[in-house]
């Protein structure tokens, strides 16, 4: 479901005054976690592998190796917001070990392999500039019940979108799209300056006036 009236700035801001609070931040989202402490909202700018996490959260929600999604929405200006059940961290062996056994299929894991691998070749297909599958320990976390679960295997390759020309991202990703992909935390692997955000905001801009003119 996409929501053409709300972006992030609005989700936050509504969610905040609801009670809930911030507990961590990445590149391309923030996090807040509920009053009651169960849920977790992922609020991201601009997220285009959002809708392909939430298909395969949903597909493969009988596998119990996927956080259970209670919500999930596409924002105005290609935000992506996700209502997720809380995880805790686990320890690097452990996660490098989950994520070894995606890739190689493993039985336990077979079924979730299958259904990343079909979400990913479709994202991968899709979109311009999708990565290849994140296997960050960080992505495997520890459900209330015990389970293991794999998240935010699906990225967009930042580097070269980024640096990517103007001209050929305003060409693929329409403006209604990325009109707030300049606003993206980067709290991993920033600072991106404002002036550098400005700038790309300026180009983006002039491409879309050239491609309107």
């Amino acid at each position: 479901m996409t929501d053409s009236q709300t972006d992030h700035r609005d989700v936050e801001r509504s969610l905040r005054a609801a009670g809930w609070t911030p507990c961590g931040a990445g590149d391309w989202a923030i996090a807040l976690r509920s009053p009651d402490g169960r849920t977790a909202a992922r609020i991201s700018p601009f997220d285009p592998t959002g809708p392909y996490t939430a298909g395969l959260y949903r597909d493969a929600a009988a596998t119990r190796q996927v956080p259970e999604l209670h919500e999930h929405r596409r924002l105005a200006g290609g935000g992506d917001l996700q209502i997720l059940e809380w995880l805790h961290p686990v320890a690097q062996g452990e996660a490098a070990a989950f994520h070894d056994a995606i890739g190689r299929r493993a039985p336990e894991v077979a079924e979730l392999t299958d259904l990343v691998r079909r979400w990913h070749a479709r994202a991968r297909a899709e979109l311009p500039w999708c990565g290849p599958l994140d296997t960050n320990p960080a992505n495997v976390m520890r459900a209330a019940d015990g389970r293991l679960v794999v998240i935010d295997l699906f990225y967009a390759d930042g580097p070269n979108l980024y640096a990517a020309d103007p001209r050929r991202i305003a060409a693929l990703i329409p403006e209604p799209e990325r009109r707030f992909m300049t606003e993206i935390p980067a709290a991993a692997s920033g600072p991106w300056e404002e002036h550098e955000r400005e700038a790309l905001r300026r180009a983006l801009a002039a491409a879309d006036a050239g491609q309107a003119g």
